[in-house]
């Protein structure tokens, strides 16, 4: 998050504003994005804003690598139970989930199953959207089998709620050089479609598993036709892009599109540049599940500010 409108006059950071800082990093922050400008309020404007959310508010989980068993984290299934518990122990049920993939690390019936288990004890709806890691069986069918069911192509697919669109891409078929998410003309074709005749002042959400913004290319971080989307969206008033993959909370505004990608629910990935290269990233035990969480948004129709809340498995 941003410091920098917390210092005073000389330069300094008041030990108040630290203090407050550090513990809204503990507990998830509230984003409110007004005129384009994301904000980060303090905690008893984001507990106040969790329980009264008026108009929409969904979750998104990401990157759930049920299989997972090495020292990163050897219990990958364990702390998806705990990031569902959270969401169980929630105030105000959300309408509904979003997870952006790698719901299983090696594509293996049984895991799947396993993810299956977990997550349909939060009794919610669940709108998927593979990660590479969904789609690592021969023949390519167990994703498709359990979530594909009234998709287009590889599993891609739109729905309203509340009169907001959301819209569900798969970018994880035919990876670029450096590993680059690609959609394709097909799905492009279709994304086209999909948006004619929808009035400019319909919320657009868009979830994909790679980040369709560029965060480092050099990892690939990034879809190599993302831009295209992004084109398209740009006559609309609101466009919120959400994306899992790379394992670490990431936002960014440009224009009327506003960027976030979630942390995992199983290990977390060094920062970009931070390594030689991306992967599992091994700390501390007692600093792991800080590491982990889940997303909450929060939309108010009528209105084009949008509220995302961070919230670690543990402070």
């Amino acid at each position: 998050m941003s410091h920098d409108h917390n210092h005073s006059e000389d330069g300094g950071v008041s030990r108040r504003k630290v203090l407050e800082c550090m513990t809204w990093a503990g507990t998830g922050v509230l984003w409110t994005i007004s005129g384009g400008v994301p904000r980060s309020l303090g905690l008893v404007d984001a507990a106040n804003a969790a329980e009264q959310p008026a108009g929409l508010s969904f979750l998104q989980i990401s990157d759930s690598h049920v299989g997972f068993d090495k020292p990163a984290n050897p219990n990958a299934l364990g702390t998806l139970e705990e990031a569902i518990n959270k969401i169980n122990a929630m105030p105000m049920k959300p309408s509904f989930m979003i997870h952006t993939g790698d719901i299983t690390h090696l594509s293996k019936a049984a895991e799947f199953d396993n993810a299956d288990r977990i997550i349909s004890q939060a009794r919610l709806d669940v709108h998927y959207v593979p990660g590479e890691h969904d789609f690592l069986d021969e023949e390519v069918k167990f994703y498709k089998e359990r979530y594909g069911k009234g998709t287009k192509g590889a599993g891609y697919y739109s729905f309203d709620a509340n009169g907001v669109h959301f819209v569900g891409l798969v970018n994880v078929v035919d990876l670029k050089a450096g590993g680059l998410g690609n959609l394709g003309a097909e799905q492009l074709a279709w994304l086209t479609d999909d948006l004619k005749g929808k009035s400019k002042s319909t919320p657009i959400v868009v979830f994909a598993h790679i980040p369709l913004w560029t965060v480092y290319p050099e990892w690939g971080w990034g879809t190599e036709d993302g831009g295209r989307v992004l084109e398209m969206m740009k006559g609309f008033g609101s466009v919120t892009v959400l994306n899992g993959h790379i394992h670490q909370v990431m936002q960014k505004v440009e224009g009327n599109v506003t960027f976030h990608t979630a942390r995992s629910t199983a290990f977390p990935q060094p920062a970009p540049g931070a390594a030689p290269s991306p992967g599992p990233m091994k700390v501390e035990d007692a600093k792991l599940r800080s590491m982990l969480g889940i997303a909450s948004v929060n939309f108010k129709l009528g209105d084009q500010r949008l509220a995302i809340i961070d919230t670690p498995l543990q402070g």
